[in-house]
């Protein structure tokens, strides 16, 4: 162990738990031992957590007080509860709410299904998803300590996340528009370096392609890929570029960490965070080794409660008798999570533009409820919206000037067209980017 890990896990982290009333270190230590937990003593975790989490959003909720929970079965109580969308968690937040708004820290979805959802969690919630990132990142051989490039949607960085980047090393990219002499800039900060690289896979990938087009020689310890789908040209391109294993994970940004590799190629499910159903479009459980949609209960959010949760996503949970035999945790195992297709963007200009850019932008115009990028040539770009009832000719004219800024290429063509709806994809989810090319 360095002696800045050892600076930061017993003195600088404890002390800043103290200052900020969180239990980041205690979670981490946590979470840690149970990587080497057995089979049966995660399943007992999960279901003493899911009966605690259901008593207690009965019992302090509004929007759940009416359910009657019979007998002692967390699995058969939750059959009980109706299954929320993005939509319906909004329409219904101040109901699922245990504690007043201004007591609570507001995080928002990304936006990437085209819906955006607001959720609040307490200090010491939010430091338990940090503990949790940081050991699906340390099941990919990150230490703290170890230089890290990290790709994000918000280059505005809040005072409290300045302190976190200096103090782990983080140089924070900006996925929100990137460029080739931007990833070189900061590829090249880190030449030589046991550096972990994270972040948005498509983005990742561009990372990848530059260094290669470049002749870069660089040896990172290790990717970890989050956000969106990690195609295997994607591995492979990162592979092939960074000489290093790539490390997948699942989550989503309304408090749920789900998945992460680890020693073998599938995904585990850290099932002492979240109880995942794979139901089908009736709502009903399907089978292992069939394909369900998923729908997800935090087991650990006690301030806004979000059971069966559905996000969007379709998933196959691998069946018993096809688990490897060599694994080394006793997690339940993923076969296969689908539906995070979010096709990126290239301008004639030689920009990568990711989902994440245009969510970036479409947060701050609450006034549409839905939108769909379309794009049939390199130079062209067709933005379809669903008005909201609060849309003005003005909004519409600050959104055109807002894109066209942001994308910043003069050859880049701009129509939009106000339509009634937009077809999903086929996992589910609202289409927000399709390409052509």
């Amino acid at each position: 162990m360095s002696v800045y890990r050892i600076l930061l896990e017993k003195i600088l982290l404890p002390l800043g738990d103290v200052l900020f009333k969180t239990n980041y270190i205690q979670n981490l230590k946590k979470y840690r031992k149970l990587l080497n937990a057995s089979e049966s003593e995660l399943k007992i975790l999960e279901k003493n957590q899911l009966h605690d989490i259901l008593k207690h959003a009965v019992e302090e909720t509004t929007f759940y007080k009416n359910i009657e929970l019979r007998g002692n079965d967390p699995y058969q109580w939750i059959q009980t509860f109706p299954i929320m969308d993005k939509k319906s968690v909004n329409a219904h937040l101040n109901e699922l709410l245990t504690k007043p708004k201004e007591k609570l820290i507001a995080s928002k979805s990304s936006g990437s299904s085209g819906v955006q959802t607001t959720v609040y969690m307490n200090q010491k919630e939010v430091s338990s998803l940090r503990a949790l990132q940081t050991l699906f990142w340390e099941t990919s051989g990150f230490e703290i300590g170890d230089p890290i490039i990290q790709t994000g949607i918000n280059p505005n960085r809040i005072f409290i996340k300045k302190v976190k980047d200096f103090f782990f090393r983080t140089y924070y990219f900006t996925a929100f528009d990137s460029s080739e002499n931007s990833v070189l800039k900061a590829l090249n900060k880190v030449k030589n370096k046991k550096t972990v690289l994270v972040g948005y896979a498509s983005s990742l990938n561009f990372f990848a392609e530059t260094a290669a087009k470049n002749n870069l020689s660089i040896q990172l310890k290790s990717v970890v890929s989050l956000g969106d789908k990690l195609y295997a040209h994607y591995r492979k391109n990162l592979e092939s570029a960074f000489k290093c294993k790539v490390f997948d994970t699942y989550g989503s940004s309304e408090g749920f960490l789900m998945g992460f590799q680890y020693d073998i190629d599938f995904l585990y499910h850290f099932n002492p965070q979240t109880y995942i159903e794979l139901l089908n479009d009736e709502g009903f459980p399907v089978e292992d080794g069939t394909i369900g949609h998923v729908v997800v209960t935090r087991l650990d959010g006690y301030s806004m409660p979000l059971i069966r949760y559905k996000l969007g996503d379709l998933a196959i949970k691998l069946p018993r008798n096809e688990y490897p035999h060599f694994r080394k945790l006793a997690f339940p195992v993923f076969k296969q999570i689908v539906g995070r297709n979010t096709d990126i963007v290239k301008t004639p200009g030689g920009k990568v533009l990711v989902v994440h850019f245009f969510t970036g932008i479409f947060e701050h115009f609450q006034e549409i409820e839905q939108y769909r990028i379309l794009q049939y040539k390199l130079d062209e770009l067709k933005i379809e919206i669903i008005k909201g009832s609060k849309f003005t000719d003005e909004i519409f004219e600050n959104l055109k000037k807002v894109v066209s800024e942001k994308i910043n290429d003069a050859e880049m063509k701009l129509t939009f067209e106000f339509v009634s709806y937009i077809p999903a994809t086929n996992s589910g989810k609202p289409e927000i980017v399709k390409t052509f090319l």
